[in-house]
């Protein structure tokens, strides 16, 4: 497309979910306490894991990854969510948006990273017990966190540089949430098949290939439980990892439906509603399942509380 006589846009204008007022003002009010849920949640795991010292074990510290990860990637769209609900116009430069593109998709890739990480760790500790202490040591599991970390923010770098280039001369209104590749493709005046190829392959492969390497652990997990004499050993091993099992079904769902497919035509309305799940819900259900099903971090709960309790106590007694 020619783009030498058209007004280059330095802004664009989020649609998010339109409506009446009293409906944008409804889902304001859902969004915003799922999201605060979420933060008190997460930052109470990172709390548990660094406060107790029997949950500074390789499960629970990538938990406090994942845990730490969340935060950010929910950060990273919902304030701009919240945003759309309440006004009319909500804009983000151009740079801002690319921002925003690169840092959501960087906690993405990092988050696949992290559940293949985690799934390994389970697969280690019940396929091989007995040599888990040396495979898998503290040294061992911040190394896997720090490569979890750096594999993520480096992957998604290729297509933002390319978006970085492309050129923008309207509409300028994204038809979405928060700054997602399609919709950025749709509003590019310039030639977006290399960028579109390219972010499609860097996604397909980051989550297809961590989607099967976890499967490929539970695979392994599975097998082993199988072969388990009694049924109360099965069910105690398998519930070691039900919980991240439960984890992995739902974001994976969510992800591959979403961005799992060749540039093509995209139904912006359906990608909203789907990106609400692994953008607001899923950061909210994991600390959940974590909490609600993991007996350790419960008791761990109950232990650092008794402390602040009786702690608490002791000053008021002093005073």
């Amino acid at each position: 497309m020619d783009i030498t006589n058209q007004t280059r846009v330095t802004e664009f204008i989020f649609l998010g979910f339109p409506g009446v007022l009293h409906l944008r003002i409804t889902l304001f009010v859902i969004f915003l306490i799922v999201y605060l849920l979420s933060l008190m949640g997460n930052t109470l795991i990172i709390f548990l894991v660094l406060m107790d010292i029997t949950l500074q074990t390789p499960m629970y510290i990538f938990l406090g990854n994942l845990s730490f990860l969340e935060i950010w990637y929910t950060t990273a769209t919902v304030p701009k969510l919240l945003d759309t609900c309440l006004s009319q116009v909500v804009t983000i430069s151009v740079s801002g948006c690319i921002t925003q593109y690169y840092f959501f998709f960087s906690m993405g890739a990092t988050e696949c990273i992290l559940l293949a990480v985690m799934a390994y760790d389970r697969y280690l500790a019940i396929c091989s017990p007995l040599h888990y202490s040396l495979l898998m040591s503290i040294r061992m599991c911040l190394q896997f966190s720090a490569g979890s970390w750096i594999g993520g923010f480096i992957a998604p770098l290729p297509p933002t540089i390319l978006i970085s280039h492309l050129n923008f001369c309207g509409p300028q209104k994204i038809n979405h949430f928060f700054c997602d590749s399609d919709p950025i493709f749709k509003l590019s005046c310039s030639d977006t098949f290399l960028v579109e190829t390219l972010g499609y392959t860097c996604t397909s492969v980051v989550i297809l290939s961590s989607f099967l390497l976890t499967m490929s652990s539970y695979g392994y997990i599975v097998v082993t439980i199988i072969k388990l004499s009694s049924q109360k050993a099965q069910k105690k091993t398998f519930s070691t990892c039900a919980s991240h099992l439960t984890v992995v079904s739902i974001y994976y769902g969510t992800i591959i439906f979403a961005y799992v497919h060749p540039p093509a035509k995209h139904n912006f309305t359906i990608g909203k509603v789907i990106s609400v799940f692994y953008c607001v819900v899923t950061p909210l259900v994991n600390p959940l399942i974590y909490t609600l099903r993991n007996k350790d971090v419960k008791t761990a709960f109950r232990k650092v509380l008794a402390r602040k309790i009786l702690l608490l106590t002791t000053n008021m007694q002093r005073i």
